[in-house]
């Protein structure tokens, strides 16, 4: 089930900070530098974990029809794999057949992943709703960490070079969280996709002149 549902959601998500070393300068101006997993935190909430718990029973047949057809495409493609790979260390490997060979594994994967994706499509699209809504009070959790840690700048950590626990944040966002979304639906609404409340969330928004 893990395996599935990271297959299915290797897209990016709203909650991931700027990667890079924080600057010196802006460190010091900020004044106390916090570090959080913002992606991790919503994962560690209560409510993801009871939505990931649910999605095994609600999602099982697409869960058992990804799994199954999964292996079939891997069974498959493996022989063809193989006898590239052989074909590259003979010796005076001709190149054309070479490329031949590649340009078909290449082909068929892209077949494979584009129907996995095809099966994973319910299960991706409501893990996508659970964290849009827990990802909706995810901001003011954060700020709420913020003032209750004394902190003016967080950062992700691997943004980080070095930091001591007591500066990590992600626990207290956790709680936060679990207080602001103690639970959330794994059933989308009919006309739902991922992204269209932040989206309108920001066509709603006044512009700056």
């Amino acid at each position: 089930m893990k395996t599935m549902i990271k297959a299915a959601l290797l897209a990016a998500t709203p909650f991931a900070f700027a990667a890079g070393v924080v600057p010196v300068a802006v460190a010091q101006a900020a004044g106390n530098v916090g570090v959080a997993d913002v992606q991790g935190a919503v994962q560690k909430t209560t409510a993801f974990t009871t939505a990931m718990t649910q999605m095994k029973t609600t999602y099982a047949a697409p869960i058992a029809a990804f799994d199954a057809r999964s292996k079939v495409l891997q069974a498959q493609l493996q022989p063809q794999i193989v006898a590239f790979q052989a074909a590259q260390k003979a010796p005076n490997a001709n190149q054309a057949a070479l490329q031949t060979q590649y340009t078909a594994i290449q082909q068929k994967q892209q077949a494979a992943q584009a129907e996995l994706q095809r099966l994973s499509a319910p299960i991706a699209r409501a893990q996508a709703y659970v964290e849009e809504q827990i990802g909706s009070k995810l901001d003011a959790a954060i700020k709420s960490a913020m003032t209750a840690k004394g902190v003016s700048l967080v950062v992700a950590p691997q943004a980080a070079i070095s930091y001591a626990p007591s500066v990590d944040l992600t626990d207290t966002i956790v709680a936060e969280l679990n207080k602001t979304v103690p639970t959330a639906s794994i059933t989308p609404p009919a006309n739902w996709t991922p992204g269209a409340q932040g989206a309108a969330a920001n066509t709603a928004a006044p512009q700056g002149r």
